[in-house]
């Protein structure tokens, strides 16, 4: 069975951030210092921020390459930082 975008894009970020992909209800990516939601749809960023509230860790919003853009202007005030498909970070999180 194939793998969808979500999936793939957060095991590979798990992967290099060696940390385990959470496929169930929660936070998908968690290290010691990051908490990492993977969002692929463009019509619901909300949902991935919504997912990240609550954490004292640096919060992330990971997309797809395409979407970078977009989330980093809906993540403006949140706090929340924008990661790529490859986990690389283009917004800082505060």
């Amino acid at each position: 069975m194939d793998l969808t975008k979500h999936d793939r894009i957060a095991k590979e970020i798990a992967k290099r951030k060696d940390a385990e992909y959470h496929s169930d209800r929660g936070v998908d990516i968690r290290t010691r210092i990051q908490a990492i939601e993977v969002e692929v749809d463009a019509n619901n960023p909300k949902e991935g921020v919504r997912q990240l509230q609550g954490t004292k860790k640096a919060r992330y919003l990971a997309v797809p390459n395409e979407l970078v853009k977009e989330a980093i202007e809906y993540t403006k005030g949140t706090g929340v930082g924008v990661m790529n498909e490859h986990g690389r970070i283009r917004k800082r999180a505060r």
